[in-house]
């Protein structure tokens, strides 16, 4: 047999290389990069508005190829390389991602082990909830606050469709947590809702046909935010918005508008951590025993002696209970009964 066909020389059965040239570990520091801020994030497409420019600009990018499987979620603050111009066509890429201040997370369940990022880089979480038409949820309401405590966001509850019906039930329920309010009524200059807004990055939850979008297109013109119906029937609102969309307020500040929620799956929520939200109840309860939760069924939670010696109200302690609470439905009543 020739040389060139003996099968004991391994060397003859080596697949030709398809790159010979070494790859560097030489990475461009894309210095020239210029900043964004994600507004909506669309099948790998995302939409960012370029900082720094006299007048507001749009662009679509992509995520490069280094950065992997890295998300990219709305409300983060990038870097970009490539045509940043804005024009019909054109097409940037997203080379970094600016380390994220606060991160608002839930899950499809709440024994479901992946966590959905919804929101980056937010400061406050808005729940905006209908009196009437559809009726409060205040279970689901609780959720939407367990995970603004659990993101270090400041809550704020807003009340729409004051006129079917008077809030006062609602606000009795989470006055004694501190929760701040605001109403935002049809027609009216909505002052105070600015107020709270202003210089904020705002995100807004609630469930279908609440009015968050209605909000948005009033406290920013030219929004163009679709708007939807309740259900006669099911009491249900609508989907308009598919997908989270940050707008840049007038006044200063962002409001990023989110689909209309049924559910709000807090598995990755530590209930042992909540009561860090709430720092005159984490004082008492220096003097709990080892390993206490602080729920309802403790024997010697400490919270049970402050509130009885009026060191702490009776109602904060209960409003606390119930949030911690929250993560699991009643006896007897599956999760989409009590949340949908």
């Amino acid at each position: 047999m020739s040389p060139a066909r003996d099968v004991e020389d391994p060397a003859h059965y080596d697949r030709p290389r398809r790159h010979t040239r070494p790859r560097t570990k030489t990475r461009p520091s894309h210095d020239d990069a210029v900043p964004g801020v994600v507004v909506t994030v669309d099948r790998g497409r995302f939409t960012v508005q370029v900082e720094g420019s006299a007048e507001p600009r749009i662009v679509t990018a992509m995520k490069s190829r280094p950065l992997g499987r890295k998300g990219v979620v709305v409300g983060d603050r990038v870097r970009l390389v490539g045509d940043v111009s804005g024009t019909t066509g054109s097409l940037a890429r997203i080379v970094g991602i600016e380390p994220r201040r606060t991160v608002l997370r839930r899950t499809a369940d709440d024994d479901d082990p992946i966590e959905r990022v919804l929101v980056a880089n937010a400061t406050q979480l808005v729940v905006v909830t209908a009196v009437a038409n559809p009726e409060p949820r205040p279970r689901l309401i609780d959720r939407a606050l367990v995970a603004a405590y659990d993101a270090t966001l400041d809550p704020l509850l807003c009340l729409t469709k004051v006129d079917l019906a008077d809030p006062e039930d609602l606000l009795a329920i989470y006055r004694p947590l501190g929760v701040p309010y605001v109403v935002a009524e049809r027609g009216s200059d909505l002052g105070d809702v600015r107020a709270r807004l202003q210089d904020e990055v705002s995100v807004m939850v609630g469930h279908s046909g609440v009015g968050k979008s209605t909000l948005v297109n009033a406290l920013v013109p030219g929004a163009g935010r679709l708007t939807g119906h309740v259900n006669v029937v099911t009491g249900r609102g609508r989907h308009t918005s598919s997908s989270a969309y940050a707008l840049e307020l007038p006044f200063g500040g962002w409001v990023i508008d989110t689909p209309g929620i049924r559910s709000f799956g807090l598995a990755h929520v530590d209930p042992r951590q909540l009561i860090g939200a709430f720092a005159d109840l984490k004082a008492v309860t220096r003097d709990c025993p080892r390993g206490c939760t602080h729920a309802q069924t403790e024997p010697e939670c400490a919270l049970d002696e402050a509130a009885a010696a009026g060191l702490v109200g009776p109602d904060r302690v209960d409003s606390f209970r119930r949030l911690l609470a929250s993560r699991e439905p009643p006896a007897g009543q599956s999760r989409s009964a009590v949340e949908s």
